[in-house]
């Protein structure tokens, strides 16, 4: 029986906020979650994703992400999920075992290992390792255009079948056959989640559970409602809403991810600077000024309606 983590709803992978000198943030960091959780409406938290340049990142401030997401996701009685990337089988498993231990996390997230291409066979074999062993509930991370390697429908499936498994973050870059079926024929208690940004809305509308989606850094309330527009069949403000958020995606990722995202929280006042590092380079003043100029359209628009 798989554990109750109700994997429903908008899941923001937080970015790791920098001081100018690329020093830690953390008080930026625990604003950025509490406002996620409580005005942006979002059902969880993803830690040390790839938003998060958790390569970047060193174990101790790796601990120090983890501790303070996990602080608030805890005060607002939100399911925390951690970023474990590696294409080491016995790694993968130590680091799990020490994030069980450490309390409140409620799932990993994990990638199909990346640049061993493993083949499927290889694959299932390291997910059922980290699941027998690692001691904490798993999502898939399928992401093919980064790990070099496809997972078929029937592969998800039997990953979905095993007890540990909770669900995949399904971002393939396409909605094709192959999400039709998954979406049509993924076990009891498995959730499929959205992570290419700029296509969720068409994803929700054909039965996607939610979504994690580095976007909704920038405007998290509005991914939630879209989310919810979707699970109420509220189709026509859903589809317009998506249509939106869609061009914001689009200007958020015109360069590597989570360069421009920053550029937009430093300019609206909510993380100290833009920094990234290397090998990332920031985002270009053009890409920051268009993104952020949709994501303030987007603040007035929900601000109108407020008071309409």
């Amino acid at each position: 029986m798989k554990p109750d983590a109700n994997l429903t709803g908008l899941f923001v992978p937080l970015v790791t906020p920098f001081t100018d000198d690329r020093r830690l943030a953390p008080d930026a960091l625990a604003r950025l979650a509490d406002e996620a959780l409580s005005a942006g409406g979002a059902r969880g938290l993803v830690a040390l994703g790839t938003t998060a340049e958790a390569a970047t990142l060193t174990t101790e401030e790796k601990r120090a992400v983890v501790r303070i997401c996990s602080a608030a996701c805890r005060a607002h009685g939100a399911p925390l999920i951690v970023g474990v990337g590696t294409n080491d089988t016995a790694a993968a498993i130590t680091t799990l075992r020490e994030l069980s231990d450490s309390g409140g996390v409620a799932a990993a997230l994990v990638p199909t290992p990346p640049y061993t291409r493993p083949g499927e066979a290889g694959t299932m074999a390291h997910f059922t390792a980290l699941a027998e062993h690692g001691g904490l509930p798993l999502i898939v991370y399928d992401i093919p255009y980064r790990t070099g390697q496809s997972l078929s429908v029937r592969t998800l499936n039997a990953l979905g079948s095993l007890p540990e498994i909770l669900g995949v973050k399904y971002a393939t870059g396409a909605i094709d056959a192959a999400a039709m079926e998954l979406l049509g024929s993924s076990p009891p208690g498995f959730a499929v989640l959205g992570g290419d940004d700029a296509v969720i809305s068409p994803l929700l509308a054909a039965g996607a559970h939610g979504g994690i989606l580095a976007s909704s850094n920038v405007r998290t309330a509005d991914y939630a409602e879209l989310i919810s527009l979707w699970q109420r069949d509220a189709a026509g403000p859903a589809r317009r809403l998506g249509t939106e958020l869609a061009q914001l995606s689009a200007t958020l990722f015109a360069e590597p991810n989570p360069t421009v995202i920053k550029g937009v929280l430093h300019a609206q006042g909510r993380i100290p600077s833009p920094a990234v590092r290397l090998p990332l380079l920031a985002a270009s003043a053009a890409s920051i000024r268009r993104a952020t100029d949709l994501a303030t359209a987007g603040t007035h628009r929900a601000h109108d309606e407020a008071t309409a």
